[in-house]
Formats: C-alpha cells, structure tokens, sequence
C-alpha cells in the first residue's frame, strides 16, 4: 500500500517538472519572438527614415587579403556622388581592429596625396575610386603604402545627419574655431557648442580655411571619436536595430555579419580605451605642389609616410 502511495506521488512530481519546464520553455519562446519582433519594428522603423544610394551590400568586386577575427583592417570611404556615377572619394580611412590590443584605431589619408594608380599613372589619392571604385583604392593603398585592407565600407554622406541623430539624438558638443561658411550651405558660428543633424555634417565637411582639408580630417576623426563613445552607451544599444535600419541604405559594406556580431561583442565587454587616430601624410613629409592638368597637390615622402603606416597599425 505504501509502496503504491509513494509510486503516485513520484509520478505527481514528475509531471508537476514536466509542466514546469514547458511553462519555462514557452516564456522563453516568447521572450525570442518578442525580441525578433522588437529588433524588426526598429529595423523596419529606421529603413523608413532613410533615403539611401545603396539598395544592397556587396555591390562592388573586392579582393581585399583574407582575415581572420583577430585583426583586421577596413578600407572607409566617404562619398558625396550627387548623382554622379563616378565621384571622387571624399574621405578615405582605414579602421583597425585588433582582438588582442583591444585598441581601436583609425588612419586618415588626405585625398590630395599625389600617388601612383595602377593602370592610370600619377593622380591624387581620391581619383581611385573613381577610376575603379573601392577596388582599385585598395590596390592604390597598397602599392604606395605596403598596407592590405580586408573589407570595405562605402558611406554616402547624405546619411550622416541622420545617422548621428540617431546615435546622439541630443547632439555632440564641439568648438567651432571661427566662422564657417563657404561650401556647407550654412553658417556655423565660433565657440563651443552641441551640433546636430546637418551642422554636425557642416563642421565635418568645411575645408575652406588655411587648415584646408588638414582641418576637415582633424574635425573628422574628432567627431567619429565621439559618436563611437556615445553609440557604445547602454542608451543608444536599445536602438541598435533601428540605428541598423537608418545605417543600411546609406552604407555598401563586403564585411560578413558574423564579422560584425564579433567586434560589437568585444567592444561591448572591453574596456574600450579612447579612438587613437593617424594622418596621412604626416607632418614635415609633404610639400604642396601644383600639378598642369591635376592641380593642387601634396608631394609626400611615400617611404617615411609608408613606415609611419605600418608602425602605428602594428
């Protein structure tokens, strides 16, 4: 009789875990469609908030070195086509990431360096990619400076405004050093002051001082600084996914998503030290020259420029 009772109650407790377990199980189904319908609302909610160039990833053919997730380097190239097919490259970088130095790194090369273009001679940096889009800036970068880049990353400009609103919706906080005008379609005044939206593209965009486009990558690699910092915060993380949606339109990129998870994961349980940037040319290893045909141009020491490359990425 005991024997029977305590066969019952074993099997009550059985199923009293069964029901348990499914009810478990059911909430974290929940949980998962809940999340995927969260991250698809706010993807989907970006995309409507954006006009972009770009329809799909991967549009341009890419020989870049293979790489592993350890290291790596991305080719960054900012353009402004204005329905022209083949624009110059505004702005070119290279962003490296390294899984053992933790230490994120960021190269600005000056558009106007005078180099040599496989299969087109001597012209400025910039005119690469319109020669052969970011395939032939890769060669470019290479050939003058012994440096390969794994992927590329072609950003329209036109979404940069929205992009930063959505990362800092409150705005970054720079000083303005004087009046600028000329070729932002604005006027932003001196002092310090919170930008957004447009200004923000303005203050990154004017070159038209005696700093010329030196003051424009300065400006550039001290906003990207900065809108890194913010989009690391807990606060802007929730938005990720429309942030995604804003990003997408705007940016052709060969980078593989599994690539993408991998890095935000180490950046967001590193300790993540500030941005370290490098320009190039660097200082005292150019001179400005006027080229018939070409125009203005930097005459840079290719040698010294191409060993301060590779000793700052090392």
């Amino acid at each position: 009789m005991e024997e029977r009772t305590e066969r019952k109650q074993h099997k009550r407790k059985k199923q009293r875990k069964k029901k348990r377990f499914r009810k478990l199980l059911l909430f974290f189904l929940i949980l998962v469609i809940a999340a995927g319908a969260y991250v698809y609302y706010q993807y989907q909610q970006g995309l409507a908030e954006a006009d972009g160039a770009f329809g799909k990833d991967g549009q341009f053919d890419f020989n870049g070195a293979s790489a592993n997730l350890d290291s790596m380097n991305v080719l960054l190239l900012g353009i402004d086509s204005r329905g022209e097919e083949h624009s110059r490259a505004d702005t070119i970088m290279i962003a490296h990431y390294d899984k053992d130095s933790n230490q994120p790194k960021i190269v600005s090369l000056m558009r106007d360096s005078y180099v040599d273009i496989p299969g087109h001679g001597k012209n400025k940096l910039n005119s690469a990619y319109a020669f052969g889009g970011p395939e032939l800036m890769r060669k470019t970068i290479k050939e003058n400076f012994g440096v390969d880049v794994n992927y590329y990353a072609v950003v329209d400009f036109k979404g940069f405004s929205k992009v930063a609103d959505t990362i800092a919706p409150e705005g970054i906080t720079v000083t303005v050093p004087h009046e600028m005008s000329s070729g932002i379609g604005m006027t932003l005044k001196p002092g310090k002051q919170t930008l957004r939206g447009d200004k923000l593209l303005g203050y990154v965009r004017f070159r038209h001082d005696s700093q010329s486009d030196f003051g424009r990558v300065k400006r550039q690699q001290e906003v990207i600084g900065k809108l890194m910092d913010e989009a690391l915060q807990v606060k802007t993380l929730a938005k990720a996914p429309k942030l995604w949606g804003v990003i997408d339109p705007y940016v052709d990129t060969n980078i593989p998503p599994k690539t993408f998870i991998v890095i935000g994961k180490d950046f967001l349980v590193g300790n993540q030290p500030d941005l370290k940037s490098l320009r190039l040319p660097v200082e005292g290893s150019y001179s400005n020259e006027r080229i018939s045909g070409i125009g203005a141009v930097l005459s840079i020491d290719l040698e010294e420029n191409k060993q301060a490359l590779q000793s700052f990425l090392n």
